[in-house]
């Protein structure tokens, strides 16, 4: 598979070079090619990206109010995604003293490119202003700027700096949420969960008083909600299972745990299986999670929760499960060899536990 900073390779710079110079006849297409391949190679995936944002503050007009326009207007026919997270980086790098343009690019620029991480630079130096924008944003037509208003806002967005005024004081987004509670469109409701996520992290119990008011029985709300307390769930936390009406004084009985092998080559798949049976004379409704402890470089394990199913156990009902669990290095995690352990739980309280060896040959 083709590493993701080849998203900016020779191919895409001829092209984005020979775009702008159709949409602006000063523009060197020569020498802004030139600069922003030099010593390409040893740039990341983000390293490219800005680089290419601050080649073309060198080679646009010093005026900003005309380099946003040959950035409106080449941003048609440049190609839509990761890639065109350029054109809102330009935003955030040169036109902090230029707010209300910023403020209509990033607006346009979201549409082709999500500006979610540029406009967290302009919260960052006028907080109260940039999020009145967010705000109005967030009953937009687009739904892709009603998106930028709740990912924008995140407290803790992946890959950007934490917003420590709103961990502080979550309700400062709360009109935003409020706003997206019922939005139509998937992409902005996984948004709205995901910020709710990040609410509940380090204010959970404002979280769920918040939810709490909101009418569940609508499906995107309910959607939004369950999903917003993923985290809570895997925890165990007795408010948010009560929400759900998750079981909270959990009866059962793990049985015939086990895994497939004893031992696993980097590549390779494991697959264990299980019985959970109730021990209770009422039904229960259950969330069961899987854990799978990784070893950590220093020899340290670190969890990650998977989601396995959500069942309603019956008074000595017995359920069997069976899950195939690949192992192998992905951008977002790097094996090491050694000992592993999975763990079964349920309603976030831990019943058993394999373990195994992960083999890593060179």
């Amino acid at each position: 598979m083709e590493p993701l900073k080849e998203m900016f390779n020779r191919d895409f710079y001829r092209h984005f070079a020979d775009v702008f110079a159709g949409a602006d006849k000063k523009f060197d297409r020569n020498g802004f090619y030139k600069d922003v391949t030099e010593a390409l190679e040893t740039r990341e995936l983000n390293g490219r990206l800005r680089h290419t944002a601050l080649m073309l503050g060198k080679h646009l007009s010093n005026d900003y109010k005309k380099a946003v326009e040959v950035l409106m207007k080449a941003a048609p026919s440049l190609k839509t995604g990761y890639t065109a997270l350029v054109l809102p980086d330009f935003v955030a790098l040169y036109g902090k003293d230029h707010f209300d343009l910023s403020m209509k690019a990033l607006q346009y620029f979201t549409t082709l490119g999500s500006a979610e991480f540029a406009i967290r630079e302009f919260l960052k130096t006028d907080f109260t202003r940039t999020l009145t924008v967010m705000k109005q944003w967030a009953v937009h037509n687009d739904h892709h700027v009603r998106r930028l208003a709740s990912e924008g806002s995140r407290p803790r967005l992946p890959w950007s700096f934490k917003l420590d005024a709103v961990i502080k004081d979550p309700s400062l987004t709360r009109d935003i949420l409020e706003s997206l509670k019922t939005d139509d469109t998937l992409y902005v409701r996984k948004s709205v969960a995901n910020h709710l996520n990040d609410i509940s992290k380090d204010n959970s119990a404002y979280m769920l008083q918040l939810v709490k008011g909101w009418d569940t029985q609508h499906p995107h709300t309910g959607w939004i909600v369950k999903h917003a307390s993923r985290t809570l769930i895997k925890k165990g936390d007795k408010d948010s299972l009560s929400v759900f009406n998750f079981e909270k004084q959990v009866k059962v009985k793990l049985v015939q745990f086990k895994l497939s092998a004893a031992s696993i080559r980097l590549g390779d798949a494991l697959t264990f299986t299980f019985q959970l049976k109730s021990e209770k004379s009422s039904p229960q409704k259950l969330v069961i999670d899987y854990v799978v402890h990784y070893p950590k470089s220093s020899g340290e394990l670190s969890q990650k929760v998977f989601k396995l199913k959500e069942v309603v156990l019956q008074p000595g009902e017995e359920l069997s499960f069976s899950k195939k669990q690949v192992f192998k290095d992905m951008t977002t995690r790097k094996h090491y060899k050694g000992k592993h352990l999975i763990s079964i739980q349920v309603n976030g309280k831990i019943y058993g536990e394999q373990a195994f060896q992960l083999k890593i040959t060179s």
